[in-house]
């Protein structure tokens, strides 16, 4: 089975290799998905992340997942110094850098849940595998024709951090500014979850990022800094 829609801004792709899928397993997979963009999105007035930062509702009254995502965010701005934070100064709450890497990975356990053994879940690049191996290639940073690497994994999830895509969004949360010390950084972890917002607190953080990131339990980490030096972890597991 293979689908894709346009969820949360970009295509989301769900392929199982499986003989027998559950029917109506893909439609909540999508629902959930368009149910974390409806509630989550700081770009939808109506949103609880919306309602939060204006201060309809107190950090006490949000819902469960809310309160998950916005622990999640807390959990890396303290790891990361500061670099990683959706609270930035004059901007309004954006906890956009784990909500989709966190939703994706709920998305991930509904599919195993249902008896899912072989999947490839693909949300905009960031991407979860389960039953591998799966080759998942890494974008060259400057070039959308070429790769940097392909990476085979049998389970877990990779996600790259880069202004490529949506120019420079990233910004160092210690100088409001964006972050320019890195074109691309690439994490494999175990959960998209990590794999996610420690690709865009490393990239925050900038060259030191690599060797933080590198030092998580269970992270491998791909990245190419402005000199266009490749840096990588022992364990990456390439191709």
């Amino acid at each position: 089975m293979r689908r894709v829609e346009h969820v949360m801004g970009f295509p989301v792709s769900l392929r199982i290799d499986d003989e027998h899928v559950p029917q109506g397993l893909a439609d909540a997979v999508y629902a959930w998905l368009r149910e974390v963009d409806d509630r989550f999105s700081p770009f939808k007035p109506h949103s609880e992340v919306s309602r939060l930062d204006r201060g309809e509702i107190g950090r006490d009254d949000v819902s469960p997942d809310l309160a998950v995502v916005l622990d999640v965010c807390e959990r890396y701005r303290v790891a990361s110094g500061g670099a990683f934070d959706a609270r930035l100064p004059g901007r309004g709450l954006d906890p956009c850098a784990v909500v989709k890497g966190w939703s994706v990975q709920r998305a991930a356990e509904m599919l195993r849940a249902a008896g899912v053994r072989r999947f490839c879940l693909n949300a905009g690049g960031d991407v979860v595998v389960a039953g591998g191996p799966w080759r998942v290639g890494v974008r060259h940073p400057e070039r959308a024709d070429r790769l940097c690497t392909v990476l085979e994994l049998t389970e877990g999830a990779v996600a790259t951090s880069a202004p490529y895509e949506r120019g420079e969004h990233i910004l160092d949360g210690r100088t409001g500014r964006p972050a320019t010390g890195l074109l691309s950084v690439t994490v494999v972890a175990p959960t998209l979850t990590e794999a996610d917002a420690l690709a865009t607190a490393a990239f925050a953080m900038g060259p030191e990022g690599v060797l933080w990131a590198a030092g998580r339990e269970g992270c491998e980490v791909y990245a190419v800094d402005r000199g266009r030096r490749v840096r990588r972890t022992a364990g990456l597991p390439v191709a």
